[in-house]
Order: structure tokens, then C-alpha cells, then sequence
């Protein structure tokens, strides 16, 4: 079956997730405001500028998980649903969704960002597969390191090649969406690739090659 791929962040949603969930751990007082807000600044702009060292940045985006148990993670996972995540659906987004559903095609978000963040959006979003990076779970507990490779630029990938000998699938006829740069050698592997409100050097990428360049912005 033809795949129909999706990033996350700047894509399906109006703006990052990731950095919102740190935004929302300062605002709640649930790490050091000042100290949390810059560096998840920076690092956000590390992400843009190409230059994101993403085990660096995952240790620093899950350490803020480290010795709390689930029940008081989902309800601060709830609490940035409702006031983070949420606003930042897109209906045009969630008609291309639908446009993909219509075709009978397999739908799939894989992103750089966590699982413990982007599993509620996917589910809410109605997609079945995600592909994201995996924080490492010990007894019940995260242990704020990453199980595996992140899904992040080349990871991306090798975690998608991962997933198609799994399932017996291939990219014949795949889409994918994305908004980054940082997404360039998927973008590159498909039959489809769509540039979703991009940053400039992706725009300018996907003037060169012909690809497609659309707005989900509502």
C-alpha cells in the first residue's frame, strides 16, 4: 500500500510541539524558568540554523521526566494537550489527512520529537503509525536517554527502513510532507515530496527540484 508521510512539527501542526512542551514545563513552574526557557531556546534555534545536537538536546528535553511516575506525567502530558498542543491543529491539515484516507493510503507521522509528547497528537490526529524518537524506560520510569536511534535527519531514515522490513511495505508511490531542511534526505527518497510551509532553504531546495510547495496554515 502507498504510504503517505507526515512531519509533525511546523507541518501538521501550527508550530513545535517540542518547543512548546517546554514552554509549557517554564509557565508551569515544573523546571528552572530561566534556565529551562534559554536553553530550550537555543536549542530550537540550533534545530533551525541545521546545527541541532540531538542527543544533547534529548538528554536536556526528557531529564525534565526523570523520577516522576505516570500518573503525574499524564497529567502534565493532559494539561499541555489542552493548552499547548490543541490550538495548534490545523483544519487544512486535517483535510489533507483526510484526502489521504480516501485514497486507502497508509498514514504516518514520524518526527525528531518524543514519543511521551507526540503519541496523544498522533492519536488524536487518527494516525496510526508513529515513528519518533523513543525515550528509555526503566521499571516503569524514563530514565531520560534515548532507546535507539533518534528519528532525527539522517535517523529518520534508518528508522523508516527499519519500520518497512518490519511491515513488508515500501516507499513505491510514498509521500511526505515536511516543512525543515533538516528532513532533506527523506524528502530526497520518496516518489512525492511536498514542501509544507518551508523554512527558506528547503523553499529554495524545493524551487530547484520542481517539488511541490503548499500552506496548511489556517
Amino acid at each position: 500500500m502507498t504510504l503517505a508521510i507526515f512531519d509533525l512539527d511546523n507541518t501538521l501542526l501550527a508550530g513545535d510541539s517540542d518547543h512548546a512542551w517546554g514552554e509549557f514545563l517554564v509557565d508551569a513552574e515544573l523546571v528552572d524558568p530561566e534556565s529551562h526557557r534559554k536553553q530550550n531556546d537555543q536549542f530550537y534555534q540550533d534545530y533551525l540554523n541545521g546545527e541541532l545536537d540531538v542527543m544533547r538536546y534529548q538528554r536536556f528535553a526528557l531529564a525534565p521526566l526523570i523520577g516522576h511516575d505516570m500518573q503525574k506525567l499524564d497529567a502534565w502530558r493532559e494539561a499541555f494537550m489542552a493548552s499547548r498542543a490543541r490550538p495548534m491543529y490545523q483544519q487544512k491539515a486535517s483535510d489533507l489527512l483526510d484526502h489521504h484516507r480516501r485514497r486507502g493510503h497508509i498514514l504516518m507521522i514520524i518526527t525528531a520529537t518524543n514519543r511521551f509528547v507526540t503519541g496523544p497528537i498522533a492519536e488524536e490526529l487518527g494516525i496510526e503509525h508513529l515513528i519518533a524518537t523513543e525515550p528509555e524506560l526503566c521499571d516503569g520510569y524514563y530514565t531520560g536517554e534515548v532507546s535507539g536511534v533518534p528519528s532525527f535527519q539522517e535517523g529518520k531514515v534508518l528508522r523508516l527502513r527499519e519500520w518497512l522490513k518490519d511491515h513488508q511495505e515500501t516507499l513505491e508511490g510514498a509521500w511526505f510532507y515536511s516543512d525543515s531542511h533538516n528532513d532533506l534526505p527523506l524528502l530526497r527518497l520518496v516518489d512525492h515530496p511536498v514542501a509544507v510551509d518551508p523554512d527558506p532553504t528547503l523553499e529554495a531546495r524545493a524551487r530547484e527540484n520542481g517539488w511541490p510547495v503548499i500552506s496548511l496554515r489556517d
